[in-house]
């Protein structure tokens, strides 16, 4: 199939399956940070393709993909190194958004949600820090998943920040993001249902009206899934305060693992990614002492809340895909108003997919549910059910 949405990187990383499963027949490609052997890297920029080597070896999580039925179709664009969440790049080009052509789809898993969205592949898989798996699959109308931090090996992926990547995958149905699941998710014990059902007040409070609006209308069938629902907000110190301990701390561990190349190389980077990698290089992690001491008592406070049994409702993103080339105040706006409501599993360390079931002006906005740790199993199967369900319900107006 073409690629006019300038989704891939390069077809030429074709993989066919090693096995067979519960991914016989499925296509698949990864944005280009995933370890294929004998190929480059991108990461989004020409400079670290350049001063960079092919790999050795194959990603663990591309190999059980390949072991389950599943065949590798190439490689995927994303915003350089991985530091953005609008997916536009200055060297490789902007995927285009399937569903909402002329606005963003998204960062840093751009590629990946493109390729999904146009149907050029069945799955992805992209990788998660600040949002980049969650965003442009609410941008892109796309079932997508950040799983427990840590619960799906990372070895092979290129890092950004090492105490939130995680490796996340899209797909436009939500039985086979769980299918996916199986194969990436180690073994647990999800059985048994969510007796809990929260509402988060605060990230309410941060998308437009139309999207709001949109939402809630599916609401009382999430609440229809439980018998306790209840209205709460996770953060004392209100979202903006958390949003700034995850950017902190984030940006110190980016200039650990990315710095020296950087000083030594000086590659060309994109507007805003030139930034942020800059404001990074001035923090002094002594400085900062208190936000590692907040986000300590913060995982503490969501484990204690979620538990094993509860759901945490929320919307993806403020609204739909903002259009091309925002720039300046408006666009960083939109952006710390995402990070609000990115940063909570991401600080947490916890599972969130997000659903896409609502439209504003045929725009895709997410719906977003986060779950205990290692409840990933389960909290798809919640999914899929409530997907269905819905679907179901769709089908028959």
């Amino acid at each position: 199939m073409i690629d006019k949405w300038n989704a891939f990187m390069s077809k030429e990383q074709t993989l066919e399956p090693t096995g067979s499963g519960v991914l016989n027949g499925q296509t698949f490609a990864v944005k280009d940070v995933y370890s294929i052997k004998g190929h480059t890297c991108t990461a989004g920029n020409p400079d670290w393709l350049r001063t960079h080597n092919p790999s050795v070896e194959t990603a663990s999580s591309i190999q059980k993909l390949l072991a389950a039925g599943a065949k590798l179709t190439g490689t995927l664009q994303t915003d350089e190194l991985m530091y953005s969440l609008n997916g536009e790049n200055a060297h490789y080009g902007t995927p285009v958004n399937p569903k909402a052509p002329g606005r963003i789809p998204g960062g840093s898993s751009s590629g990946s949600a493109s390729a999904v969205s146009a149907g050029l592949v069945d799955f992805s898989l992209g990788t998660d820090t600040g949002g980049s798996v969650r965003i442009p699959s609410s941008y892109c109308g796309l079932y997508g998943i950040r799983p427990t931090h840590n619960l799906v090996s990372s070895d092979g992926v290129i890092p950004l920040a090492k105490s939130f990547d995680t490796v996340g995958w899209m797909a436009q149905d939500a039985r086979l993001l769980a299918q996916v699941g199986e194969v990436l998710l180690p073994y647990s014990g999800d059985d048994g249902f969510f007796q809990r059902i929260l509402l988060e007040e605060d990230a309410w409070a941060l998308t437009d009206a139309k999207s709001t609006e949109e939402l809630k209308r599916l609401l009382p069938a999430i609440k229809d899934k439980t018998d306790y629902f209840e209205q709460v907000q996770v953060a004392d110190e209100g979202l903006p305060a958390w949003t700034e301990i995850f950017r902190t701390i984030q940006a110190l561990e980016i200039w650990e693992e990315h710095g020296p190349w950087i000083t030594k190389e000086m590659p060309s980077f994109g507007p805003g990614i030139a930034d942020r990698f800059q404001m990074a290089s001035m923090l002094k992690k002594e400085e900062c002492q208190s936000q590692f001491e907040q986000w300590k008592m913060i995982r503490h406070r969501m484990v204690q809340l979620l538990g094993d049994d509860a759901l945490l409702v929320l919307p993806t993103a403020p609204g739909p895909a903002p259009l091309l080339n925002l720039q300046g105040k408006t666009a960083e706006r939109y952006r710390a108003r995402a990070m609000q409501l990115t940063c909570i599993a991401g600080l947490a360390g916890l599972p969130q997919v997000t659903l896409p079931l609502a439209t504003v002006d045929g725009l895709p906005v997410g719906l977003s549910i986060i779950a205990g740790r290692n409840q990933d199993k389960r909290l798809l199967k919640w999914v899929v059910s409530f997907a269905e369900d819905h679907n179901t319900k769709e089908a028959k107006q």
